[in-house]
């Protein structure tokens, strides 16, 4: 293990002093103990609100990212904490090896700066090609930290589904995703603090010197003008004019950005879990068991990877048989972008469906005409492929996060998310699943021979499919033999 730098986040003297720690403090002291939350279901107001903590930090900025692309949103965003260390701030960036393809070098070079760290989580030792590492270390290189975090001085914290990249954040022509961040002030943020610090101590976070070779001036200023060339695009500066058109900067600029003001817990893998070494009660999956306890009336589950193996079947089965309204919402198979997750999944739902489970597919839709930012309120904003990681328990609670109720997310990759006590949200969730949810989805059905039927309320005139649709009888007949691979556990 190469020689780390010790470094924790701000104390909170430190962080109250801060532009956004004074700014903040008055709406704290009239909801004490309760943190105020901001739901970002659009993808350009989920990139403005980074954007915006990047500006307004002064001493630090703590990022933690499964997915980090060099395209267009990613490069902005890598420029800007280039920008915020060039002014002071300590920036410390924490990525997941296996989300980092083509940016080996922008981070090296980064990591030069002497106000900017970076750390790979899992690091490839051998960089290319890479995915032969987990042929030579599988045990460990299939083991991903999966979390995603951006806090600035240690005051605001947006934690959800989404990754760094255009598809993400609505920057792109092809496969967008459906996703949910929120925006946190308040008691929790210290809390996501001290996870990113735990995580940045962690015996698989490297330094990036440590693992990518370093880059010369040359490569540098190359590094550089590739940047700049993608920042002053004609893309790049529309998309940056829609992201200050977004209601989000409009609400934040007024002082009128809504917040929701509840007790909120966050939940969080161990992250020894990346070295197979988390004991069980460190697992996120268990926390979730212990602060949600036994749902009472009503589960509604959004879940783009949606694995629930033998035992959650069962588990869910007995929910509905003791009268809990149990809905899921997952992709269709037109819709995903993993068929082998959906393999995984199809296997069971005749089995959910025989036991009251009401399953919805979500279609694949892509927005009308040049407006990317339609809603899925509050699941996220429209688009090709759903992503978002939520549900709401009895009416009551919600959750948001980076899980998915897959065997990975349960077992092998690291995971973070916020159990919510919010009646609105989770209120918002169930009247989701009441009314845009069968529109912009198949609902699955058995026919009076027990055969899977999807059907679409949301077009005109209605229609039901008798085959997965989307599907051609060769990729049936693949999806068959993927669900019969002794492999769910990967899943």
């Amino acid at each position: 293990m190469p020689d780390r730098p010790l470094s924790e986040a701000l104390d909170a003297q430190q962080a109250a002093q801060t532009r956004l720690g004074q700014a903040i403090a008055p709406q704290l002291l009239q909801h004490p103990g309760l943190s105020g939350l901001h739901t970002l279901p659009d993808p350009l107001e989920a990139f403005a609100a980074r954007m915006v903590l990047v500006h307004a930090a002064e001493r630090s900025l703590d990022v933690q990212y499964y997915i980090w692309r060099g395209d267009q949103t990613g490069t902005l965003l890598l420029q800007a904490l280039g920008a915020a260390a060039e002014r002071g701030v300590r920036v410390r960036l924490l990525l997941d090896d296996g989300g980092t393809a083509g940016l080996g070098g922008a981070l090296a070079a980064l990591a030069l700066h002497p106000r900017m760290e970076v750390r790979l989580f899992n690091p490839f030792v051998l960089r290319w090609p890479k995915p032969l590492g987990y042929i030579t270390d599988f045990a460990r290189a299939n083991r991903r930290m999966h979390n995603k975090s951006f806090t600035a001085d240690k005051q605001a914290s947006i934690v959800g589904g989404r990754n760094v990249g255009d598809e993400y954040f609505g920057a792109t022509d092809g496969v967008l995703f459906t996703d949910l961040d929120v925006l946190a002030i308040g008691p929790i943020v210290p809390e996501v603090s001290q996870d990113f610090d735990r995580y940045w101590a962690s015996a698989s976070a490297w330094p990036v010197q440590a693992i990518v070779p370093a880059v010369t001036e040359a490569e540098r200023a190359q590094l550089e003008a590739d940047a700049a060339r993608i920042a002053a695009s004609e893309a790049a500066r529309a998309y940056t004019e829609a992201v200050r058109q977004t209601p989000f900067i409009t609400d934040l600029l007024a002082q009128r950005l809504a917040l929701q003001w509840s007790r909120v817990q966050m939940v969080s893998d161990d992250p020894a879990k990346g070295l197979g070494l988390a004991p069980r009660s460190g697992l996120l999956v268990d926390q979730l068991h212990r602060v949600l306890g036994t749902p009472q009336r009503s589960v509604s589950l959004v879940s783009p990877y949606f694995v629930p193996t033998a035992a959650g079947t069962e588990a869910l089965a007995r929910l509905s048989r003791n009268g809990v309204a149990v809905r899921v919402m997952t992709n269709a198979y037109e819709a995903t972008d993993v068929p082998l997750v959906h393999a995984g999944y199809a296997h069971y739902r005749k089995a959910l469906l025989h036991s009251g489970v009401a399953l919805y597919e979500m279609q694949r839709l892509a927005p009308s005409g040049k407006d990317k930012r339609h809603r899925l309120n509050p699941l996220g904003s429209s688009g090709s492929s759903l992503h978002a990681k939520t549900f709401a328990i009895d009416g009551e609670r919600a959750f948001v996060g980076s899980f998915n109720f897959d065997p990975r997310s349960a077992l092998l990759n690291t995971e973070l998310g916020f159990v919510i006590d919010s009646p609105l949200l989770a209120r918002q969730i169930e009247q989701a699943f009441d009314t845009e949810v069968p529109q912009r989805s198949y609902t699955l059905q058995l026919s009076g021979r027990g055969d899977i039927e999807w059907h679409s309320t949301g077009s005109t005139p209605p229609t039901v499919d008798t085959v997965e649709p989307g599907s051609r009888w060769w990729s049936r007949w693949g999806l068959q033999l993927m669900s019969w691979l002794p492999i769910e556990w990967l899943l």
